[in-house]
């Protein structure tokens, strides 16, 4: 009998609400069911539902000693420790120094698949960021022989010519459709009763340019008056951001639930959804938040494989916070029109098998 193929999946972390891994774990279970034993490289290693089920199934979770994007003998050498365990498979799902310093341990430790998943495009916000791009993820790609993506956007932008897969996030679509129990039961916890709650599902990264998300309904709350926005999602700005909310003179209109476990029914206590993030490799928030019936407002640099419903609105990423908030408010909350059935094309019962056939193939 033929005995199963290892892998080794790098990421940063297996925390819910990490869309990363949302992805890899909604096929998680399928894929060890089908003769294949996967193991774990991360950054960093927390407490969470996913940490738990890999576990209960027998995978080995290893963390780099430091959590840093800097250059870390200590780091390179645990991965090298670790990759000479002798994987089929290196499947990185990170972008910047780690991800070279994994795939170049595990060319050398002779293992003949190694995958570079883009979750994202380039990134171009900055000098920096371009530079770090250049550097770091061109290396990767030719370090690699295998490309995946999450959306035509991504896999175009980082893989120039190259052939890649692209490899839908699997969702349950089921748990996000609209819950009148759960929004009645949440807005009365978090005391936003008979309030217009704008709501956020992101990191609190420059990524998803929360600056002008605070701006943005800084003017919300000049034409409503008991609005609310609560943010959940936790990251490195929270310090700023908070202060950022003191001098735009809107403290006790803001939320910062941080990370929770029940983001498919904080959908439901929600009026609208806003992420006008800098730049996206796919966005599935948006396609979880129409499911949920949710008005959804991002970015023009949002691909349009988010777009299911017309109550997805890409809005140009130059306009004014002024312009936005306006846009927004066109749209009157209607509770009775929020339990749509959508086939979005991310139903994970539909390619359950994806990442096997991957791996196979």
């Amino acid at each position: 009998m033929e005995s199963k193929k290892s892998v080794l999946i790098q990421m940063r972390d297996l925390r819910v609400g990490n869309g990363i891994a949302a992805c890899i774990m909604n096929y998680y279970e399928y894929t060890i069911h089908h003769d294949f034993s996967i193991d774990f490289l991360l950054n960093r290693n927390i407490e969470s539902p996913y940490v738990d089920i890999v576990q209960k199934y027998g995978s080995h979770i290893y963390s780099l000693p430091f959590d840093t994007s800097k250059p870390c003998k200590c780091n390179y050498n645990y991965i090298k420790r670790i990759v000479t365990n002798k994987y089929d498979i290196f499947h990185v799902n990170l972008s910047g120094l780690n991800a070279l310093e994994g795939l170049r341990a595990a060319k050398k430790a002779g293992i003949d698949i190694r995958i570079y998943h883009a979750h994202n495009p380039r990134e171009t916000s900055s000098c920096k960021a371009k530079m770090r791009s250049a550097v770091y993820e061109t290396a990767s790609v030719w370090i690699a022989n295998r490309y995946v993506a999450c959306s035509t956007l991504a896999g175009d932008s980082l893989f120039g010519n190259k052939p890649y897969t692209v490899l839908k996030n699997a969702m349950n679509t089921d748990k996000y459709i609209f819950d009148e129990a759960a929004r009645r039961k949440l807005r009365q916890e978090l005391n936003i009763d008979g309030k217009y709650v704008v709501g956020v599902v992101a990191r609190l990264a420059e990524q998803k340019n929360p600056y002008f998300i605070i701006d943005i309904f800084t003017e919300i709350c000049k034409k409503k008056s008991n609005a609310m926005l609560i943010w959940v999602g936790d990251g490195e700005l929270k310090q700023r951001l908070l202060n950022y909310v003191l001098d735009k003179g809107v403290v006790g209109k803001v939320m910062f639930l941080g990370t929770r476990d029940d983001v498919n029914k904080l959908y439901s206590a929600m009026d609208v959804f806003l992420l006008p993030s800098k730049f996206e490799g796919l966005g599935m928030v948006f396609v979880e938040a129409q499911i949920a019936g949710l008005e959804c407002f991002g970015s023009s640099q949002v691909p349009v494989d988010v777009v299911k419903t017309e109550k997805m609105h890409r809005i140009d990423i130059n306009r004014p916070a002024a312009d936005w908030a306006l846009e927004i408010l066109k749209y009157p909350k209607n509770q009775n029109q929020r339990y749509l059935r959508i086939k979005t094309g991310f139903e994970r019962e539909d390619m359950m098998d994806a990442l096997a056939n991957l791996y196979l193939s």
